[in-house]
C-alpha cells in the first residue's frame, strides 16, 4: 500500500491528543477534587517532558535544513507551528478548568489566596514563614544591559520583576521559585476553612521585603518559564567512564538550547521584550502566553488537607491466590506460574522473590535488567544484599533512562561498590527489557526460576501503573531470558529464541509472522481476530501490517492508551479496526498480544510497544503465556478493558477524543478490574 497523508495521524500531534485526554480527567467533574488538581498536573509535567524531547527533536530537524516531511508525513517547521496552536489552545482550556476547580473548592471551605487577599492574621504567619523558610533559599538575579545574563535552569519557574525606580529609570530582576520548597503553603485554619497561598504569590506578597535596598514608586511580578532542549549528547572522551559520560551530560542538558518559553500574559510588553532578547528566544521557539502560574505539574502534590473525600478511595493491593508471602515463592513457583498484575495486586512478592534469593543458601546467582528504580528502592537494597551474601549478581542498567538518569547513576555507584557486577546495556540499544532470572542449586543441579514484566521495578510506580509479572520456573522459557543475558555479556553474538521474542533481532519478524497467519487463516475461512493493548504505536511498518490484516478481514481490537499513528475505520484500509483509550485513575501500562490462530490462541506480555524504537532499537522481551488459567486470565483483562463504556475513548480519523457510550451496563475498567481479582482470591 502506497503511503499518502492520510494513511497515519502524526506522532506529536497524537502525543497532543493523549495529553487532552488527561486534561479530560482534569475537566471532569465526577473525578474527586483533589485529584482533579493532580491530573491538571500530570498535563502539565507531560507537556514539560514533551517539549524537551519532541519538540526538541522537529526543531532539530527544522535546523538542520532537512525539511522533515520524509520522517514527520509533514515539514518540519509547519509541524512546529501546528504544536504551538495546538498548546495554546490547551493551556487556555486548563486554565478555565484551574478556575473551574478553586470554585468547587471553595464550596468545599477550601481556599486558595493571593496576595492581594492576606488578612492581619495571615499577614504575621506569612512575614515569619518567609523570613525562617524562603528568604534563605532565594535565588534573587538583578538585570542590567552590561551584564549578560545568566543562564535560566531547565523548567525552573521565574518571577520577572519590573521596578520604577524614583529616578524614573527601569530596573528588571528576576527571582528562582525554589524547587526545594513545597509549593502550596497551608496557612492556619479558620473555624472549619482551610486556606492555602502558592509560593509564588507569598513571593509577591513578600516583594518588598526582598527587593528593600532599592527606592522604586512601583514593582510587578510576572511569571516566566525556559524550557530547554532534553536531549543527551555525549563526548568521544575515551578515558572517561560511561557513567562519567552520562553524569556529564545531564549536566549539560541545563544549558541546553531553549525549545520553549511559557509567560504570563499580563506582563509588560516592554518587560517581555527585555526579557526575551536577553534570552535569545528566536522564531524557532515555542512561545506561549500562559496564566498567571507555571510549572503546574506541582498540581500533582497539591496538599490533601485530610480531605480523603476529595480524593480517590485507596484500594489495598491484593494478595495472589495461592502465592503466599509468608512462605517459600520459590517453592510455590516449583509447581506452576503466577501472573501478578499492579496495582490491583501487591508489588510486595516482586521484592518477596529478591529479598529470598538474596537470603537462600542455595541460590547461587541473580541476573536482572533495571531501567527506573524508585527513589527509595528494596529492589537495590536486595540485590546489594544478595552480593553481600555471596551470590554473584549481574544488573544491566540502563543509565539513559529519560530523565531518570541521575538516580539510576546514584544507585549503579551504591551497587558497584557493594560488589555487584554492573553492565551497561549494549552500545547503541537501550535496555528496556524487564527479566530476573535466578539459578538456584538443588539435588546438585541448577534449576532457574525467574520473572518476565511489564514494567519496571519501581515500589513507587507499582502504586500507580498497570503492569503485568510472570513468576515462573519454566526451564524452556528460562533458557532464552538467559540468553539474553549472555546477549549483555557478549554483544557480537546474536543468540535464536524458541519462546520469547526479542527486540532488536526478531519482534518485527515474529510479530509479522503471527499477523500473517491470522490472514492465512480468515482467508481460508478460518476463526481469526488480533487484540492488542499498548502504550503507543507508531512504527508505520507496523501500522501497515496491521491495515493488511484488516483488509484481508481480520478483526482487530487494539488499546492504545498514548500515541496512536494509526487510523481506524477508513473503508478500504482499517474498517476492520477499532481502537480506544482509557485514561483514569491509573496509568494504563501493560502490553498485552493476543492472536487467535485458529481458536488455539496465542497470548504474550510484553515490555515493547509498537514503535520503531522498541522493535529496532531497544533491547525487549515478549514472553508467551503457556499456562491456561493465565492465558485466561489476561483475555479477561482484556476483555475487561475492551468493555469500558465510562472512561474509554474512541479513537478514530477526527482525533476528538469522544467517550465511548453505549446502552451496556456502565463497565468502569479499572475499578472492574479490582473487583475481579477480588472475586479470584474468594472463589
Amino acid at each position: 500500500m502506497t503511503k499518502d497523508k492520510n494513511s497515519y495521524i502524526n506522532r506529536e500531534l497524537s502525543w497532543l491528543q493523549f495529553n487532552e485526554r488527561v486534561l479530560q480527567e482534569a475537566a471532569d467533574e465526577s473525578v474527586p477534587l483533589i485529584e482533579r488538581f493532580r491530573f491538571l498536573g500530570i498535563f502539565s509535567n507531560n507537556l514539560d517532558e514533551f517539549f524537551k524531547v519532541r519538540y526538541a527533536t522537529v526543531k532539530r530537524i527544522d535546523e538542520a535544513g532537512k525539511g522533515g516531511k520524509s520522517e514527520l508525513g509533514i515539514k518540519a517547521a509547519e509541524l512546529l507551528e501546528i504544536i504551538t496552536q495546538v498548546v495554546i489552545k490547551q493551556q487556555s482550556e486548563s486554565l478555565d478548568i484551574l478556575s473551574n476547580i478553586q470554585k468547587k473548592l471553595e464550596d468545599e471551605n477550601i481556599f486558595i489566596i493571593d496576595e492581594t487577599q492576606v488578612d492581619d492574621e495571615q499577614h504575621q504567619f506569612i512575614k515569619d514563614y518567609f523570613i525562617q523558610q524562603i528568604s534563605p533559599a532565594l535565588v534573587n538575579i538583578i538585570l542590567n544591559d552590561s551584564v549578560d545574563l545568566p543562564l535560566l535552569k531547565d523548567s525552573a519557574a521565574y518571577l520577572a520583576v519590573k521596578m520604577e525606580l524614583t529616578n524614573q529609570k527601569k530596573q528588571f530582576a528576576l527571582i528562582e521559585i525554589p524547587k526545594s520548597m513545597d509549593r502550596f503553603i497551608v496557612l492556619p485554619k479558620k473555624g472549619d476553612k482551610s486556606y492555602i497561598m502558592i509560593l509564588d504569590d507569598l513571593l509577591r506578597y513578600c516583594l518588598n521585603d526582598i527587593f528593600n535596598i532599592f527606592s522604586y514608586t512601583s514593582i510587578t511580578a510576572n511569571m516566566i518559564k525556559i524550557t530547554r532542549d532534553g536531549e543527551l549528547d555525549f563526548d568521544s572522551d575515551l578515558s572517561k567512564s560511561f557513567i562519567d559520560k552520562i553524569s556529564d551530560s545531564v549536566k549539560d542538558r541545563q544549558i541546553g538550547d531553549p525549545v520553549r518559553f511559557v509567560y504570563d500574559k499580563t506582563i509588560d510588553e516592554k518587560t517581555l521584550l527585555y526579557l526575551m532578547t536577553k534570552m535569545g528566544i528566536d522564531s524557532r521557539d515555542s512561545v506561549i502566553p500562559g496564566g498567571r502560574y507555571h510549572n503546574r505539574r506541582d498540581y500533582m502534590d497539591f496538599p490533601s488537607l485530610g480531605r480523603t473525600d476529595l480524593m480517590y478511595k485507596k484500594i489495598k493491593p491484593l494478595q495472589i491466590k495461592g502465592l503466599s508471602l509468608e512462605s517459600s515463592i520459590f517453592t510455590s513457583i516449583s509447581q506452576r506460574d503466577y501472573l501478578l498484575h499492579t496495582p490491583y495486586q501487591t508489588f510486595s512478592y516482586i521484592v518477596k522473590f529478591l529479598r529470598e534469593a538474596a537470603l537462600d543458601p542455595q541460590v547461587k546467582s541473580i541476573k536482572i535488567t533495571i531501567y527506573r528504580l524508585a527513589q527509595i528502592s528494596h529492589i537495590a537494597s536486595s540485590l546489594i544484599n544478595a552480593a553481600k551474601n555471596g551470590k554473584k549478581v549481574t544488573v544491566v542498567i540502563e543509565l539513559r533512562a529519560r530523565f531518570d538518569e541521575q538516580a539510576n547513576i546514584d544507585y549503579a555507584e551504591q551497587m558497584q561498590d557493594e560488589g555487584v557486577n554492573l553492565l551497561f546495556g549494549v552500545n547503541g540499544l537501550k535496555v528496556h527489557s524487564k527479566i530476573c532470572v535466578i539459578e538456584r542449586e538443588e539435588n546438585n543441579t541448577l534449576k532457574r526460576y525467574g520473572f518476565i514484566s511489564t514494567g519496571n521495578f519501581n515500589e513507587s510506580t507499582a502504586k500507580i501503573y498497570t503492569d503485568f509479572t510472570l513468576f515462573t520456573a519454566n526451564s524452556k522459557i528460562l533458557k532464552d531470558v538467559n540468553k539474553v543475558f549472555n546477549f549483555f555479556e557478549i554483544n557480537y553474538r546474536i543468540y535464536r529464541y524458541k519462546h520469547i521474542i526479542t527486540s532488536p533481532h526478531y519482534t518485527k519478524t515474529k510479530l509479522f509472522a503471527l499477523i500473517d497467519k491470522e490472514i492465512e487463516n480468515v482467508k481460508n475461512g478460518k476463526p481469526a481476530f488480533i487484540k492488542l493493548k499498548l502504550n503507543s504505536i507508531s512504527s508505520y511498518k507496523m501500522v501497515d501490517k496491521l491495515y493488511e490484516a484488516s483488509r484481508a478481514g481480520v478483526k482487530i481490537q487494539m488499546i492504545v492508551r498514548g500515541i496512536c499513528c494509526l487510523v481506524p475505520g477508513i473503508k478500504g484500509m482499517s474498517e476492520n479496526i477499532e481502537v480506544i483509550s482509557i485514561v483514569d485513575k491509573f496509568l494504563e501500562h501493560t502490553r498485552l498480544y493476543v492472536f487467535c490462530n485458529n481458536n488455539d490462541t496465542k497470548v504474550y506480555i510484553s515490555s515493547a510497544d509498537w514503535m520503531t524504537r522498541n522493535i529496532e532499537n531497544r533491547v525487549e522481551v515478549s514472553c508467551p503465556i503457556y499456562q491456561e488459567d493465565i492465558k485466561q486470565e489476561l483475555l479477561d483483562i482484556f476483555d475487561i478493558c475492551w468493555s469500558d463504556n465510562v472512561k474509554a475513548r474512541v479513537i478514530d480519523e477526527s482525533q476528538s477524543n469522544d467517550y465511548r457510550r453505549n446502552n451496556e451496563p456502565k463497565v468502569r475498567a479499572q475499578f472492574a478490574l479490582y473487583d475481579y481479582f477480588k472475586e479470584k482470591l474468594t472463589s
